[in-house]
């Protein structure tokens, strides 16, 4: 049920669309769930029942269920059912607007309460895994002194947030945002190329070429914002289950399997030069995917969310950080002391010892128990 700010707003809408919505009052607000006006809002968007589901990440039925529950409630009809989705009425585009009103009012009343960045407070930030925890992580701490009462809620997944619906306050993702009512930046461009470990390579030898793969062992990452067609096109295959050896949805387990030697890998380029024990295999193959940051276009009045927005686009600078240009630069020319690329790291980002052994000695677990 509707409380606070969202309720007087609603309120107000009720009492402006009176004569329009047949008398619609104040008191049918205890008819009227939030999370059924969500459901509509989504459809409103989408213009589509089905794909308002997918979002919402709920079924069918149940959005027109609580479609036709609101519809009820308040006493008029929002959609008008097409074949192909559905079209919002009179009625329904004021129902809308009330609802996008009542959207920016709570972002307003949060900016208001968010003033003093002397008060702990939340920044939410949806990024996709790899960058999450491989360059966003480590940086985190420069953030975190300049600002030391926000708390990061940092969300490393796959899949992609609705900045929209709020589910993050700045999401950074591979897929580009295709909304026009949110704020959309590419912040630069991610190459990916093959690497291996040494221990890997002097195991079973360095590729020449795509077709040695045959004769090699390949580590691939699936999941939302993957182009999981990626490695059968760059080699010219029509499927890989012949070569793969492991097959993983998690950015670090693919990155430490790569470095571990288990297989050759698609990574960014820059993993070597910050720090991991990896080497290129040059076959002539090499990928790219842009790098975008979205926000809700209200968001930027929140004080602390906006710090970290500007501090978010500062890590993607690509005078700083070259290997986010659009051009692409091979991953030795970014460790080579006279290259023009190379970002002088006094400290890897990756600080696990190459050679560091994963053993736990038996004899100091079972102390450690006692």
């Amino acid at each position: 049920m509707m409380t606070g700010i969202r309720a007087a707003n609603m309120a107000k809408f009720l009492h402006r669309a009176d004569a329009e919505l047949h008398s619609v009052g104040p008191s049918l607000l205890e008819k009227v769930s939030w999370d059924d006006l969500r459901l509509f809002v989504f459809a409103a968007r989408e213009r589509s029942f089905r794909k308002a589901a997918a979002v919402a990440r709920t079924s069918s039925s149940t959005v027109v269920r609580r479609i036709e529950r609101l519809e009820e409630g308040l006493g008029v009809r929002l959609f008008d059912r097409l074949p192909d989705g559905v079209a919002l009425t009179a009625e329904g585009r004021s129902v809308f607007a009330a609802a996008q009103d009542m959207e920016r009012a709570s972002l307003s009343v949060r900016a208001q309460l968010d003033q003093e960045l002397s008060r702990r407070s939340v920044v939410r930030c949806a990024v996709t895994e790899g960058l999450g925890t491989f360059w966003i992580v480590p940086h985190l701490a420069e953030f975190s002194r300049a600002h030391p009462r926000t708390i990061v809620d940092l969300q490393c997944s796959t899949e992609s947030a609705d900045v929209l619906r709020m589910e993050a306050d700045v999401a950074v993702q591979l897929t580009r945002p295709d909304r026009p009512d949110q704020v959309a930046t590419r912040l630069g461009r991610l190459h990916i190329y093959p690497f291996a470990s040494r221990r890997y390579l002097e195991t079973y030898g360095v590729p020449r070429c795509p077709a040695d793969l045959v004769k090699h062992r390949i580590i691939e990452q699936t999941g939302p914002q993957l182009d999981e067609a990626m490695v059968p096109r760059l080699l010219g295959r029509s499927h890989v289950e012949d070569i793969v050896t492991m097959r993983t949805n998690a950015g670090a387990a693919h990155f430490y399997a790569v470095e571990l030697g288990v297989g050759i890998g698609g990574l960014a380029t820059y993993a070597q030069a910050l720090g991991a024990s990896i080497v290129p295999v040059d076959i002539g193959i090499r990928h790219h995917v842009d790098i975008w940051m979205t926000y809700h276009p209200d968001v930027r009045s929140v004080r602390r969310v906006a710090a970290f927005i500007d501090w978010l686009r500062g890590l993607f600078d690509t005078k700083r950080y070259p290997w986010f240009r659009d051009e692409f630069i091979h991953p030795n020319d970014l460790t080579k002391p006279d290259s023009p690329a190379r970002v002088d790291i006094a400290q890897p980002i990756v600080t696990r010892p190459p050679d560091h052994s994963l053993s736990i000695s038996l004899p100091s677990l079972k102390a450690g128990r006692r």
